[in-house]
C-alpha cells in the first residue's frame, strides 16, 4: 500500500480466486448463474439484496478478469466478459447490473491511471474489493452535467456533491466518483465507501431492478488523496473503447433479460400453461400457434445474442489496433447489438403472459418482473440517437461523437 493513503477496508469476506483465463472465467460464470437464478424471484419480490450473494462473486474471482496480466489478472477478452454478463443477467439482472460499474472503472484505471494508481487499485480487485459508482446527478440539465466539484484543499481534494441511480455504492468498498475540478474538466474520485463525509442513501424505488440498490450517495467535504484522483476528460482526446464497453455491458444484461424471459416461459407452457381449446391439443406445448409465437421469440433472442458476440468481436479488434476508425467500428456495432436488444428485452418481458396465459399473471409467481427489468433497464439512454448514429456512420461514413454513452 504505497499510494499515499491509509491501506483500504478489510471486509470480512473470502479471499478471492484469481482465474487464469478466458475459459475459466465462462465456467464460474455460468455455475454461479445457476446458482444465483434459484432465488432471483424471491430477492426481486421481497426486495432482499444480494449481498451474500455479490460475497460469492467477489470470491469467484469473476471481479479481477479484466485485470491486465501484468497485474496478475486473466485480460480476458470483451465478448467474454460481455457473455458473462448475459450469463449473470439471465439469471438475476440485479446481480449483473451491479458489477457494471466496477468493470468501467477498472477500464477507467487501464486507460487513464497512473503506474502507481494501477498497481495499488489492481492490487485491491485481484483480491475481491469492489468499485460501485457515484456518476449520474438528477435535477440537472442532461445526463452529462455534472455539479459535483473535486476542490483542491493543499496537498489533497475534496468532494462536494449528489449523485443518484448510484448502482452498486451501498455494497461496495471503494466508490469512483465523477466531479468537475475548478478547470470543469471530468475527474474520478476513487473513495473509500467508510471515507468521512460520504453517505449512501439506500433510496432507490424504481418499478424494476428493485435490488441493484442504486441510490443516493452524499459528499459532504470528502477528503481525496491527490493519489486517488484520475484525469478521466483525457480519456475522450482520442480514440476510445470507455463508451463501447460500457454500453456492450448494459446490452448484455438486457441480452440475458430476453432470454432469461424466453426460458423461464417456455418452462411454464410446458409445465403450467393450457391450451386454447379450439387447437385441439392436449398440451399448450402442442398448440400450432404457441409453438409459432415461441419461433419467433427465439430467432429475436438468437438474433440479440449474435449482434452481441459480434458487438464483443469488434470492441477485441479495436483493442488490438486502436485508431479512430476501429473505435468508430466498435461503438457502432455495440449501439446495433442494444438498439435491436432493447426492444426484444421487453418484448420478452411481456411475451412470458401471451405464452403462459391468465394463470402466469398471478402475483405469487412473479413473472412480471422480467417486464419490469427489461423496462426499467432499457432506460439507461435512448436507442433511437443509437440508430441516428448508426445512420450516419453507413450513409456518411460519420465516425461517431467520443462520449461514454456510445
Amino acid at each position: 500500500m504505497s499510494i499515499d493513503s491509509p491501506p483500504s477496508r478489510a471486509p470480512d469476506r473470502p479471499a478471492a480466486h484469481v482465474i487464469a483465463d478466458d475459459a475459466e472465467t465462462l465456467a464460474v460464470a455460468q455455475a454461479l448463474a445457476v446458482e444465483f437464478a434459484a432465488g432471483a424471484a424471491g430477492r426481486d419480490a421481497q426486495r432482499r439484496l444480494p449481498r451474500q450473494e455479490l460475497d460469492r462473486l467477489s470470491a469467484s474471482g469473476l471481479l479481477g478478469v479484466t485485470v491486465p496480466r501484468e497485474h496478475g489478472g486473466a485480460d480476458v477478452s470483451a465478448r467474454t466478459v460481455a457473455e458473462v454478463f448475459r450469463l449473470l443477467a439471465a439469471a438475476d439482472p440485479n446481480i449483473a447490473q451491479i458489477p457494471q460499474s466496477h468493470v468501467v472503472y477498472v477500464n477507467v484505471l487501464r486507460r487513464q491511471g497512473s503506474p502507481a494508481q494501477r498497481e495499488f487499485f489492481f492490487g485491491e480487485v485481484l483480491a475481491g474489493r469492489r468499485f460501485g459508482n457515484a456518476q449520474s446527478e438528477a435535477g440537472t440539465k442532461h445526463v452529462q452535467d455534472y455539479r459535483t466539484r473535486l476542490i483542491r484543499a493543499g496537498d489533497h481534494f475534496v468532494l462536494r456533491g449528489v449523485k443518484h441511480y448510484s448502482t452498486g455504492a451501498l455494497f461496495a468498498d471503494w466508490i469512483p466518483v465523477l466531479a468537475r475540478d475548478e478547470d470543469e474538466t471530468l475527474h474520478v474520485a476513487y473513495v473509500p465507501r467508510d471515507a468521512p463525509g460520504l453517505t449512501v442513501v439506500d433510496d432507490w424505488a424504481g418499478m424494476g431492478q428493485r435490488t441493484t440498490a442504486s441510490g443516493t450517495v452524499r459528499l459532504e467535504d470528502v477528503p481525496v488523496p491527490a493519489a486517488h484522483v484520475v484525469p478521466h476528460h483525457l480519456t475522450f482526446t482520442g480514440p476510445q473503447l470507455h463508451g463501447a464497453l460500457a454500453q456492450l455491458l448494459h446490452t448484455a444484461i438486457d441480452v440475458g433479460i430476453a432470454g432469461g424471459a424466453l426460458t423461464e416461459a417456455v418452462e411454464f407452457v410446458r409445465t403450467k400453461a393450457r391450451p386454447w381449446f379450439e387447437s385441439g391439443q392436449e398440451s399448450a406445448a402442442e398448440d400450432p400457434l404457441i409453438i409459432q409465437r415461441v419461433g419467433e421469440l427465439s430467432i429475436k433472442v438468437r438474433a440479440a445474442e449474435a449482434l452481441l458476440v459480434a458487438a464483443g468481436d469488434a470492441v477485441d479488434a479495436a483493442r488490438a489496433d486502436l485508431t479512430a476508425q476501429s473505435a468508430g467500428a466498435a461503438s457502432i456495432a455495440v449501439a446495433t447489438a442494444k438498439a435491436y436488444a432493447d426492444p426484444v428485452a421487453v418484448e420478452l418481458g411481456s411475451a412470458v403472459f401471451e405464452l403462459g396465459g391468465a394463470r402466469s399473471s398471478l402475483e405469487g409467481l412473479n413473472l412480471n418482473r422480467h417486464w419490469r427489468n427489461a423496462r426499467t433497464h432499457t432506460l439507461h439512454d435512448p436507442a433511437r440517437w443509437k440508430v441516428q448514429h448508426i445512420g450516419r456512420y453507413v450513409l456518411n461514413g460519420q465516425l461517431p461523437p467520443r462520449h461514454g454513452l456510445l
